[in-house]
């Protein structure tokens, strides 16, 4: 009995010693729960930032049974546009803060921007300056000469100011996906070439249109010589603002002429494949690209059009398409205004253009700027002094609204896919996607003022599921 007693004794104590912790007695940690049947995979953003952009571990299962629950149908035989991707604009401060980077940090986040598999979210799309854009430290443009000087050759056309920054990012970028599609736009001419002879404002001398062409293709050239691929280019960002530091305003009927007569032929005589976006601004002004696109000597050479939404409906993106369904459409820009609104800006993003663009024949989603310190900087003077970076560099990386905002999209509808049809019900706002191995993505908004259960419909069989309002949820199967 005294043995009994004592190697009791002996196992409480030793049980106390093992056990015991900064708390007193604990029990041992369970066991972390395994991955439940799902046939459905989902991505989870929830307004109070309880989940950002996180699988979650439930099970949703396809039935055959019905309930009452308001129904988003998924049909793949209505197919719609193609996708080339979505992204961001690199801007040059984006890039300088990216390359300020240490190695480590650097080679970690351009893996989980422009990667895909494990945690990375797989940016696809990228925008960039030709020259300086407002999100540069200075105004800078790739032939700048002193006050009173021209240079019709383009003799001392020069990218090397983006040797420091941006090229030397955009060569890891392209390494780790060498399939990437790049956008790129000015926001002025060389100051020589303007009106105005100055970085703001100002309009290109029709004497230098010519010269500005072969401007655009010694840019395409120059970086094709650095392993960079322009996909794409626009002839002006935002030619009706001629506010910003820098701009250039280039009015319908001058674009048209410069595409027709110079732009379109010199590519041409180039062997240049880059395609000529037009527009580049604001949706409440669709008859400017269709002004141009009316010119049958420039639309020969025009891919789309190009949108932001700073005034206007997105629906007029559809206007265009219908008008000119050959001509495609692209999302190019949209800002966060710092410090932001968290969830505010999650639902008005995700609806109105990750959900809104693409159901409205766009081809990809861009935000502005990828990244910005803490002050909103660097940024020109006279430049953008609140634009908030999907990511704000310092001593840490910080990763904003924007960033899972795209992110929800890009890592899961990759370029090829095609949109595919979707109902939208109770306030459930959504768009469909079907990509190149098959699968069927699904991203949807609860945009009404209360969490709502639902169901997702596809081949005559139902998976339900929830959302929080103002939550965004990706489904994949």
């Amino acid at each position: 009995m005294k043995q009994r007693i004592s190697l009791t004794l002996l196992a409480l104590a030793f049980s106390a010693i093992c056990c015991k912790g900064s708390g007193g007695t604990v029990s041992p940690p369970p066991n972390p729960p395994g991955p439940v049947a799902t046939d459905v995979a989902f991505w989870l953003t929830n307004p109070d930032r309880s989940s950002l952009f996180q699988k979650q571990n439930v099970s949703l299962l396809f039935k055959e049974t019905a309930n009452a629950f308001p129904t988003i149908t998924v049909d793949d035989t209505q197919s719609f546009q193609g996708i080339d991707g979505f992204g961001y604009t690199l801007t040059g401060g984006s890039a300088t803060l990216i390359n300020s980077l240490s190695p480590a940090k650097q080679d970690a986040l351009l893996k989980e921007l422009f990667l895909w598999d494990s945690t990375f979210i797989g940016v696809s799309y990228l925008r960039v300056s030709i020259g300086a854009s407002d999100l540069s430290a200075s105004t800078f443009s790739y032939n700048d000469l002193p006050a009173g000087q021209t240079d019709p050759t383009l003799a001392q056309f020069s990218i090397s100011k983006e040797q420091t920054d941006l090229i030397p990012v955009l060569k890891k970028i392209v390494a780790l996906n060498p399939n990437i599609k790049i956008l790129g736009s000015p926001w002025s001419a060389p100051v020589w070439m303007k009106t105005n002879n100055d970085f703001k404002g100002g309009s290109l001398k029709p004497e230098y249109y010519s010269v500005y062409a072969k401007y655009f293709v010694k840019y395409i050239q120059a970086m094709k010589a650095e392993g960079i691929t322009i996909d794409a280019i626009t002839p002006q960002n935002e030619p009706l603002h001629g506010g910003n530091n820098p701009s250039m305003v280039m009015q319908a009927a001058e674009q048209a002429a410069f595409i027709r007569d110079h732009l379109g032929p010199a590519f041409q005589a180039a062997g240049i494949n880059t395609k000529i976006i037009t527009y580049d601004h604001n949706a409440d002004r669709p008859d400017y690209p269709a002004d141009i696109l009316k010119d049958a000597g420039a639309r020969q050479f025009v891919d789309g059009s190009a949108f932001h939404l700073y005034g206007g409906p997105i629906t007029a993106l559809t206007q265009l398409h219908d008008a000119y369904p050959d001509k495609h459409i692209y999302f190019t820009e949209q800002w966060v205004g710092g410090p932001g609104n968290f969830a505010g800006d999650l639902k008005w993003h995700v609806g109105t253009l990750i959900i809104g663009a693409t159901r409205n024949w766009s081809r990809n989603v861009l935000e502005w700027n990828l990244a910005a310190d803490a002050n909103y900087k660097p940024h020109t003077e006279g430049g953008c002094t609140t634009c908030l970076g999907a990511l704000t560099i310092g001593t840490d990386v910080l990763r904003n609204v924007a960033y899972y905002i795209i992110a929800h999209a890009s890592k899961f509808v990759r370029p090829g896919s095609v949109r595919i049809a979707s109902d939208i019900t109770s306030q459930l706002e959504n768009v469909a996607f079907k990509t190149p191995d098959g699968k069927k993505v699904l991203i949807v908004l609860n945009n009404g003022n209360a969490p709502q259960t639902f169901n997702i419909r596809y081949n005559g069989k139902t998976v339900t599921t929830d959302l929080v309002n103002g939550a965004v949820g990706t489904y994949v199967w």
